[in-house]
Parts: C-alpha cells; sequence; structure tokens
C-alpha cells in the first residue's frame, strides 16, 4: 500500500458552507485504502479558550494560520507512515499559499455551489452556526476566493456524485506525466 499512496498528493478539500468538504472527504477516505482524513474545524477546536471565530477580526489569521500550521503537521505523520491524507478546510487566499507552501505535493479542490443550495443542505443536518455566520462565512468565501487547482461546481450534484467527481480529479492529479518523472 506505501507505493500506491505515495503516488497521492495530499487532497484539501475548500469550499463554503454545506459545500460538501467534509462528508465527501469521509466517505473518500472510507474507500481509500490507508487513508487519513484530516477536518481542520476539528483541529481549531481543540482551543478551548481564546478561540476566534473566522470571521472576527485579526486574532483569526492567526489561529487560521495555526490551523493550517497543525493540520500539515498530521498530514505529514500520516504521509510518512504510508496514508494517503484528505484535508478538509475552509480556504482563504493567505491558507491557500500555506498549504501549498507547507505541502509541495497537495492538490487544492474547491467545491463550489448556488447559496440556495447551501441553504438546502444546511437545513438537512445540524449546524454549529447561527443562520448570520452562516452567511457571513458563505460571503467570505465568494468575495476572496482562494487560489485552487480545480474548481469543481456541485450545485445540481448528488453526494454520491460529488464523491465520485473528486474522486476522479485526485485520481488524475496521481498519475500525471510531471509526477511521473519525480518519483
Amino acid at each position: 500500500m506505501r507505493e500506491d499512496n505515495a503516488a497521492k498528493p495530499v487532497l484539501v478539500l475548500t469550499g463554503g458552507p454545506a459545500a460538501g468538504k467534509s462528508a465527501t472527504a469521509l466517505a473518500l477516505s472510507d474507500s481509500t485504502p490507508r487513508c487519513a482524513f484530516i477536518d481542520v474545524d476539528d483541529i481549531r477546536q481543540l482551543v478551548k479558550t481564546g478561540g476566534a471565530a473566522p470571521w472576527a477580526g485579526e486574532e483569526r489569521l492567526r489561529q487560521q494560520a495555526l490551523g493550517v500550521r497543525n493540520a500539515c503537521a498530521l498530514t505529514k505523520s500520516f504521509t510518512k507512515h504510508g496514508f494517503a491524507a484528505i484535508v478538509a478546510d475552509v480556504l482563504t487566499p493567505e491558507t491557500a499559499r500555506l498549504y501549498r507552501r507547507l505541502l509541495p505535493d497537495v492538490v487544492l479542490v474547491h467545491l463550489t455551489l448556488s447559496r440556495e443550495e447551501a441553504r438546502r443542505r444546511a437545513s438537512l443536518r445540524p449546524m454549529h452556526i447561527t443562520s448570520e455566520e452562516f452567511e457571513a462565512l458563505h460571503e467570505l468565501h465568494v468575495a476572496d476566493p482562494p487560489a485552487v487547482d480545480v474548481s469543481l461546481e456541485v450545485t445540481s450534484m448528488s453526494p454520491a456524485e460529488q464523491v465520485e467527481a473528486v474522486r476522479e480529479l485526485w485520481v488524475s492529479r496521481c498519475y500525471t506525466p510531471a509526477r511521473a518523472g519525480s518519483r
């Protein structure tokens, strides 16, 4: 398995609220041998006092970067031991650059969907943020999107179709001529 996973770049899924980052990453990791799923929301929740919301001031920038650094350290540990890695995070232009600097072999995929579809999807699951926070996060993500390798429009996709579309993107990035020559 180590050799197969060594050919896999780290996959980072981003998108606004309810885009399906975590669900897609979890489904992909469940069906990929020796695969780790790192949800950066879980890493950021390790801060029990003094945490800054993603829309709240300058401290949020420091904490977003800290979350990325911690996610990358964990990712590097998994990949060093032969695991493929999938990360789910809401990226900003700054955090996308930080992922690229810390994980040179990374593929950033932006899951995009209409605000109406995001609201519909959000209504089907428990929400841990208020509707105002949902709108603020969605607006932040639309107003200043990160530079990514692929934007995937998922508005009309079922969850299974979304997982398969991301899997195809990830697999296509595994065996590019540039990778074949660098291994």
